[in-house]
Protein backbone atom coordinates (compact mmCIF):
# COMPACT_ATOMS: atom_id res chain seq x y z
CA UNK A 1 0.00 0.00 0.00
CA UNK A 2 2.71 2.35 1.13
CA UNK A 3 4.64 1.73 -2.24
CA UNK A 4 1.52 2.07 -3.56
CA UNK A 5 0.88 5.71 -2.59
CA UNK A 6 4.57 6.71 -3.17
CA UNK A 7 4.08 5.46 -7.15
CA UNK A 8 0.69 7.79 -7.61
CA UNK A 9 2.44 10.65 -6.03
CA UNK A 10 5.77 10.31 -8.47
CA UNK A 11 3.24 10.07 -11.34
CA UNK A 12 1.08 13.13 -10.30
CA UNK A 13 4.65 14.97 -9.53
CA UNK A 14 5.59 14.09 -13.29
CA UNK A 15 2.35 15.16 -14.70
CA UNK A 16 2.70 18.16 -13.17
CA UNK A 17 5.92 18.84 -13.74
CA UNK A 18 5.50 17.67 -17.75
CA UNK A 19 2.71 19.97 -18.37
CA UNK A 20 4.62 23.15 -16.70
CA UNK A 21 6.96 23.00 -18.76
CA UNK A 22 4.23 22.71 -21.74
CA UNK A 23 3.26 26.16 -20.31
CA UNK A 24 4.19 29.57 -22.24
CA UNK A 25 5.62 32.58 -20.24
CA UNK A 26 3.26 35.40 -19.17
CA UNK A 27 5.95 37.54 -19.98
CA UNK A 28 5.51 36.17 -23.76
CA UNK A 29 4.63 39.03 -26.24
CA UNK A 30 0.83 38.42 -27.83
CA UNK A 31 0.18 39.82 -30.96
CA UNK A 32 -3.13 41.27 -32.38
CA UNK A 33 -4.09 39.58 -35.57
CA UNK A 34 -3.50 42.31 -38.09
CA UNK A 35 -0.11 42.64 -36.38
CA UNK A 36 0.86 39.02 -36.96
CA UNK A 37 3.18 39.39 -40.17
CA UNK A 38 2.68 36.70 -43.20
CA UNK A 39 5.77 35.32 -44.98
CA UNK A 40 5.03 36.31 -48.11
CA UNK A 41 8.60 34.21 -49.55
CA UNK A 42 6.79 31.12 -48.44
CA UNK A 43 3.00 31.76 -49.17
CA UNK A 44 4.57 32.45 -52.88
CA UNK A 45 6.58 29.54 -53.03
CA UNK A 46 3.15 27.52 -51.97
CA UNK A 47 0.92 29.39 -54.27
CA UNK A 48 2.81 30.23 -57.55
CA UNK A 49 2.17 33.72 -57.03
CA UNK A 50 4.88 36.52 -57.27
CA UNK A 51 5.33 38.58 -54.08
CA UNK A 52 5.05 41.95 -55.32
CA UNK A 53 1.24 40.35 -56.67
CA UNK A 54 0.78 39.70 -53.15
CA UNK A 55 -0.68 43.52 -52.27
CA UNK A 56 -3.75 42.83 -50.09
CA UNK A 57 -1.97 41.82 -47.08
CA UNK A 58 -5.18 40.92 -45.29
CA UNK A 59 -6.59 38.28 -48.29
CA UNK A 60 -2.82 36.66 -47.84
CA UNK A 61 -2.66 36.77 -44.56
CA UNK A 62 -5.82 34.90 -44.03
CA UNK A 63 -5.33 32.47 -46.93
CA UNK A 64 -1.48 31.71 -44.88
CA UNK A 65 -3.76 31.04 -42.26
CA UNK A 66 -6.06 28.60 -43.74
CA UNK A 67 -3.78 27.18 -46.70
CA UNK A 68 -3.46 23.50 -46.03
CA UNK A 69 -6.89 23.05 -43.94
CA UNK A 70 -8.59 19.58 -44.75
CA UNK A 71 -11.56 19.59 -46.66
CA UNK A 72 -14.58 17.98 -44.50
CA UNK A 73 -18.36 18.41 -46.80
CA UNK A 74 -20.21 20.92 -44.31
CA UNK A 75 -17.24 22.02 -42.27
CA UNK A 76 -16.41 25.78 -41.18
CA UNK A 77 -13.29 24.95 -39.08
CA UNK A 78 -9.86 25.21 -39.19
CA UNK A 79 -10.24 21.62 -38.64
CA UNK A 80 -12.34 20.90 -41.78
CA UNK A 81 -13.79 23.02 -44.49
CA UNK A 82 -15.88 23.11 -47.30
CA UNK A 83 -15.60 25.18 -50.27
CA UNK A 84 -18.87 27.39 -49.79
CA UNK A 85 -17.84 28.00 -46.08
CA UNK A 86 -14.23 28.58 -46.78
CA UNK A 87 -15.56 31.49 -49.31
CA UNK A 88 -17.85 33.04 -46.50
CA UNK A 89 -14.70 32.91 -44.05
CA UNK A 90 -12.55 34.68 -46.24
CA UNK A 91 -15.29 37.59 -47.50
CA UNK A 92 -16.43 37.67 -43.25
CA UNK A 93 -12.82 38.53 -42.77
CA UNK A 94 -11.22 40.07 -45.55
CA UNK A 95 -13.79 42.15 -47.23
CA UNK A 96 -16.37 42.25 -44.05
CA UNK A 97 -19.49 41.02 -45.98
CA UNK A 98 -21.54 37.92 -45.56
CA UNK A 99 -21.98 35.31 -48.80
CA UNK A 100 -25.10 32.39 -48.92
CA UNK A 101 -24.03 29.16 -47.69
CA UNK A 102 -23.53 27.14 -50.56
CA UNK A 103 -21.72 27.79 -53.89
CA UNK A 104 -24.65 27.64 -55.72
CA UNK A 105 -26.63 30.14 -53.79
CA UNK A 106 -23.34 32.28 -53.62
CA UNK A 107 -23.32 31.69 -57.68
CA UNK A 108 -27.34 32.87 -57.58
CA UNK A 109 -26.70 36.27 -55.90
CA UNK A 110 -23.59 37.62 -57.69
CA UNK A 111 -22.98 39.69 -60.48
CA UNK A 112 -22.32 37.54 -63.45
CA UNK A 113 -19.01 39.10 -65.43
CA UNK A 114 -16.84 37.86 -68.01
CA UNK A 115 -13.71 35.53 -66.92
CA UNK A 116 -11.42 38.32 -68.97
CA UNK A 117 -12.76 41.06 -66.25
CA UNK A 118 -11.63 38.75 -63.14
CA UNK A 119 -10.06 41.14 -60.89
CA UNK A 120 -8.54 39.76 -56.86
CA UNK A 121 -11.90 38.90 -54.77
CA UNK A 122 -14.00 37.76 -57.84
CA UNK A 123 -15.86 34.27 -57.47
CA UNK A 124 -15.36 31.67 -59.96
CA UNK A 125 -17.59 28.59 -60.06
CA UNK A 126 -17.53 25.08 -61.18
CA UNK A 127 -20.21 22.58 -61.92
CA UNK A 128 -18.17 19.69 -61.36
CA UNK A 129 -19.82 16.06 -62.31
CA UNK A 130 -23.24 18.20 -61.77
CA UNK A 131 -25.60 20.07 -63.94
CA UNK A 132 -25.84 23.13 -61.14
CA UNK A 133 -22.64 25.04 -59.77
CA UNK A 134 -21.02 22.79 -56.90
CA UNK A 135 -17.48 24.75 -56.54
CA UNK A 136 -16.80 28.11 -55.52
CA UNK A 137 -13.02 29.66 -55.16
CA UNK A 138 -12.16 33.19 -55.02
CA UNK A 139 -10.35 34.74 -57.30
CA UNK A 140 -6.30 36.09 -56.84
CA UNK A 141 -4.29 36.81 -60.40
CA UNK A 142 -2.92 35.31 -63.25
CA UNK A 143 -5.35 33.11 -63.10
CA UNK A 144 -5.25 31.68 -59.69
CA UNK A 145 -7.81 31.12 -57.45
CA UNK A 146 -8.35 30.01 -53.48
CA UNK A 147 -10.81 27.39 -52.52
CA UNK A 148 -10.86 24.50 -50.55
CA UNK A 149 -10.35 21.57 -52.54
CA UNK A 150 -12.01 17.94 -52.02
CA UNK A 151 -8.65 16.36 -52.61
CA UNK A 152 -5.99 18.72 -51.14
CA UNK A 153 -7.99 21.16 -48.59
CA UNK A 154 -7.11 25.07 -48.74
CA UNK A 155 -4.94 25.50 -51.84
CA UNK A 156 -3.76 28.11 -54.64
CA UNK A 157 -5.07 26.29 -58.00
CA UNK A 158 -4.78 27.60 -61.48
CA UNK A 159 -7.87 28.20 -63.84
CA UNK A 160 -5.43 26.98 -66.53
CA UNK A 161 -4.92 23.56 -65.31
CA UNK A 162 -6.79 20.95 -67.45
CA UNK A 163 -9.36 19.95 -64.75
CA UNK A 164 -10.47 23.11 -63.74
CA UNK A 165 -10.81 24.47 -67.63
CA UNK A 166 -12.87 21.14 -67.92
CA UNK A 167 -15.67 22.25 -64.90
CA UNK A 168 -15.18 25.67 -65.07
CA UNK A 169 -18.52 27.57 -65.47
CA UNK A 170 -18.57 30.97 -64.56
CA UNK A 171 -17.16 33.97 -62.49
CA UNK A 172 -19.59 36.05 -60.73
CA UNK A 173 -18.74 39.40 -58.15
CA UNK A 174 -20.67 39.90 -55.18
CA UNK A 175 -23.33 42.80 -56.12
Amino acid sequence: MYIRRKIVILMCFAVFIACKGKQKSTKTETKKPDEVKTNTKVLSTKTGIPEKEMTNKKLYKFIDEWYGVPYKFGGCTKSGVDCSCFTNQLFKEVFNQTLARSSRDIYKESEKIKTQALKEGDFVFFKINSQEVSHVGVFLTNSKFVHASTSKGVMVSDLNDAYYKKYYFGAGRTK
